[in-house]
């Protein structure tokens, strides 16, 4: 038998699936993790700890009964773009800073937008941006600075220690911006004083294979000396390939910790309020953005303001979020006239407001928790709907929405998502989403599948979500007060972030 292994660190958790060559998943395992937020809008994980051992963890569990040399491929995904400063040994110098939901930088972004602008160059930079991010660490960390010899993100970072090459799929390199060519496959020098080039990985396709297991990594993780090893890439961009996104107007709409969507494209995006770049093979193209606040705020909610339903969970009874959404579908579309901002974490894209803050208007002595936690999760779908609407203003409207993730089991929520959106989506028969991605990517690294799109056709769906359209007016009127309360609340709202 040959099989192929994928592994994937997310925000919250890490997974790993093994499958046939055919992309038949054969072993599943899931290894839970947290976050470190030191300061307010610093979201952390320490690289060895977290990243590192979780997959020597999913590896233990999913080579029970296997024998690794039947492996005859893997690769890896994580969080990104995330910014891990080396020593000249490899070894992580502080912990990990993690991708967009980290605002650290925000100065640092402005800062150098307007640097680049005096030397000719326009270039929009965000917490997603990886450029600010090292001169927050020149500015504020000097000491680490002057000892870094590379630099590195989650993903890079597992293939690493995999195989001691250190290397960037081209999808990431867009994070990089303005350090990267336009085609995703040179650094730049001319930009040395922001991050000298030698501090860079080689940069590769997520096809390509980038090197094999090290005796030394074989021997902690009980994978076979020699495996190929095929790029690290984003989890956001392995779980699109695990959606089956496989055509122009394809959209991923992945449910995690946060939101992300990748619009697969013809060409190169030009301007737009989203993060255009390289997609996972030569000559193809995509268009990505993501949200700041989904499972994360779910979770919030559950373990702030449920304690009774965490309780009966324990102690043998439904779900907690199970028994919330029963609370929520009892409250009416609307939520009995609530209007609630998920912005728990700032906000992403289209509105790039990393102060932005969670709101609820229209509370009275009436309203329940059911109607609460309903706003919550219409506020989601909201921003969701935000996005898609942007992109289809824009000139990138979607064909095909496939939805993705853990939180793709939450029902109520694919279903609000529909009927605010006004969108179908297709909701893939296997829903681990980005470490099948990364088994089928590894299955066109060692030639089982000469294309992404030909490993993306083994995906099947198990339903559609379709919209409900005698919410559409209800719905509209609620999205256009969503608006108008972000609009209304903006200014106070960065009063309240101010330190």
């Amino acid at each position: 038998m040959r099989l192929l292994l994928g592994i994937d660190v997310g925000t919250a958790s890490s997974k790993g699936v093994l499958t046939d060559e055919a992309g038949a998943i054969v072993a599943s395992a899931s290894v839970p993790h947290g976050v470190e937020t030191p300061l307010p809008g610093h979201f952390e994980q320490d690289a060895d700890a977290v990243w590192w051992e979780d997959l020597v963890t999913l590896c233990g569990e999913l080579l029970v009964g296997i024998d690794a040399s039947d492996i005859v491929g893997l690769s890896v995904s994580a969080i990104g773009p995330c910014v891990l400063p080396l020593d000249a040994d490899d070894r992580p110098l502080r912990p990990g800073i993690l991708y967009g939901i980290d605002s650290r930088a925000i100065a640092e972004c402005r800062e150098l937008e307007s640097s680049l602008a005096a030397r000719g160059v326009d270039v929009s930079l965000s917490s997603q941006s990886v450029a600010p991010k090292l001169l927050w660490l020149q500015k504020h960390e000097p000491e680490v600075w002057a000892a870094t010899r590379s630099i590195v993100g989650a993903e890079a970072y597992l293939v690493l220690r995999l195989t001691g090459e250190r290397t960037l799929d081209t999808y990431l390199s867009g994070s990089y911006a303005p350090l990267v060519a336009a085609d995703g496959e040179s650094w730049l020098p001319e930009f040395g004083d922001i991050c000298p080039v030698d501090l860079l990985p080689r940069l590769v396709w997520s096809t390509d294979v980038v090197g094999t297991i090290t005796p030394a990594a074989a021997a902690l993780t009980g994978l076979a000396v020699g495996t190929p090893v095929i790029a690290g890439t984003a989890d956001a961009a392995a779980e699109a390939t695990s959606a089956g996104l496989a055509s122009p107007g394809d959209l991923m709409l992945m449910y995690g910790s946060t939101a992300f969507f990748i619009l697969h494209c013809e060409s190169l995006p030009g301007e737009t309020s989203f993060w255009p770049g390289h997609f996972l093979e030569p000559g193809t193209f995509a268009l990505a953005g993501g949200t700041n606040n989904l499972g994360n705020v779910t979770a919030w909610f559950r373990d702030e303001f449920a304690p009774f339903e965490i309780a009966q969970e324990h102690h043998g009874g439904a779900p907690a979020f199970a028994a919330l959404a029963e609370l929520a579908a009892a409250s009416a579309p609307g939520a009995n006239g609530l209007i609630a901002l998920p912005y728990l974490s700032g906000e992403r894209t289209p509105i790039d407001d990393p102060l932005a803050r969670g709101a609820i208007l229209g509370l009275t002595l009436a309203h329940t928790r059911g109607d609460v936690y309903r706003a919550l999760l219409e506020g989601i779908a909201f921003s969701i709907r935000e996005n898609t609407e942007r992109m289809a203003a824009e000139g990138y409207p979607a064909a095909r929405v496939l939805a993705v993730g853990g939180g793709a089991q939450n029902e109520l929520l694919l279903q609000l998502v529909s009927d605010v959106t006004g969108l179908t989506q297709y909701v893939p028969t296997e829903t681990i989403g980005a470490s099948l991605g990364n088994a089928l990517r590894a299955g066109v690294g060692v030639g089982l599948f000469d294309s992404l799109a030909t490993a993306a056709a083994t995906v099947t769906y198990a339903r559609t979500v379709t919209p409900n359209p005698s919410l559409t007016a209800t719905y509209d009127a609620a999205y256009a007060r969503f608006r108008r309360l972000y609009e209304a609340t903006r200014t106070l709202a960065h009063e309240l972030s101010a330190p």
